[in-house]
């Protein structure tokens, strides 16, 4: 079986037209649609300024695409689901260009961008936590399984390694996942822990929840701060604001200052770049690559805003950080106050900063969970 590989898509934010993407011979060229230019917002502020020009992006990084477009692809667990499923029906998704990718996850995939014509297959709704935990594990060991389908449409269009699922419960959206295999059964209560450590630290956490199982202490879910109701919250990851793959360790902590500068961010969000970084040092969440730190729209005010926390763990298996602090790969308090200082920030603030977060990651590390 072959697929029809798409040429022309349009981008659509809540409704409206942002713009079009089309395939020529010199790559993947974006233009703004003109109703946009006047009464919209640059959806990739350092790469895709608010201009009536057409724009091809010189980077092969995302196969031609601009980061922002790339980030509402699945990638990890999503892509391996898409893959199995059109391997089933005589495709090979690797093989399909950037903007078939793009129809295929037509409205379904993260942010608030959606992609016409739409060829996307994704339902959200309650569901069987854990019988899609049975089928994902078994999906892992590469065995194959009639029951492929229930478990793409729950989780198709998911980022990152571990499996997941996108339900719906109390009228919100929540991302939850699932162990890997080489997940101990509790990850999803490490999980739970690991964030309610980062809110007693005092910093600005996704809305998180344990979800009940049968099979093993808990499944851990993030609440998707990339929907509000029925509307889509416009969301940007640093490595894709930066035209970079997050699976490269190319980014530091100041690339993260610097683009929130850039994109206007105040300085309440600097002192919550700070204690992100300190707790990532503090708690060894050592999977703070770019991918883990995005920038939403507000459309309230107009601007960009440093998104809510997310993907908080413990990672000890991993050498070092793959966002450094200062250059360094294996950060210790003395980098953090480098950093503190190279951000401008009042010492005695951020030493208090440093201080709190360091003692409440103490306190976790020393088993007292009582939170």
């Amino acid at each position: 079986m072959t697929m029809e590989e798409v040429k022309k898509l349009q981008v659509t934010y809540n409704g409206r037209n942002v713009g079009v993407l089309a395939a020529l011979d010199e790559g993947i060229a974006f233009q703004y649609d003109a109703e946009w230019l006047n009464c919209g917002f640059s959806v990739s502020p350092i790469s895709l300024p608010l201009t009536g020009q057409v724009m091809i992006c010189a980077k092969s990084t995302f196969d031609g695409l601009y980061g922002v477009f790339a980030d509402s692809l699945p990638d990890g667990w999503g892509a391996l689901l898409m893959s199995r499923m059109l391997a089933k029906r005589g495709v090979n998704y690797e093989r399909l260009s950037p903007l078939t990718k793009l129809a295929l996850t037509g409205t379904s995939g993260r942010g608030a961008l959606e992609y016409f014509p739409d060829l996307s297959e994704c339902e959200i709704s309650a569901a069987d936590l854990d019988e899609l935990a049975r089928i994902s594990a078994s999906v892992e060991k590469g065995r194959e399984s009639g029951d492929l389908d229930k478990l793409f449409i729950a989780g198709g269009f998911s980022g990152g390694t571990r499996p997941k699922a996108h339900i719906r419960k109390d009228g919100k959206e929540w991302i939850v996942k699932f162990p890997c295999r080489i997940d101990p059964p509790d990850m999803g209560v490490r999980e739970y822990q690991a964030n309610v450590c980062a809110q007693k630290c005092g910093l600005r956490v996704n809305g998180f929840a344990l979800f009940p199982s049968k099979r093993c202490s808990g499944y851990f879910g993030a609440e998707r701060f990339d929907r509000c109701g029925a509307r889509r919250v416009h969301t940007v990851s640093l490595s894709s604001l930066l035209e970079t793959s997050h699976t490269l360790p190319n980014l530091d902590y100041m690339h993260l200052y610097r683009v929130a500068l850039a994109l206007g961010c105040d300085k309440e969000e600097e002192y919550e770049i700070y204690a992100r970084a300190c707790f990532n040092v503090f708690y060894g969440n050592k999977d703070d690559h770019g991918g883990n730190f995005s920038f939403i729209f507000d459309e309230r005010r107009g601007k960009y805003a440093l998104s809510p926390a997310y993907d908080l763990t413990h990672t000890p298996n991993m050498a070092e950080h793959e966002m450094t602090v200062m250059g360094n790969g294996k950060p210790e308090e003395k980098d953090l106050r480098a950093f503190a200082k190279e951000m401008g920030l009042s010492s005695s603030r951020s030493a208090a900063v440093t201080e709190k977060i360091k003692a409440v990651c103490a306190q976790y590390k020393a088993g007292k969970r009582a939170f």
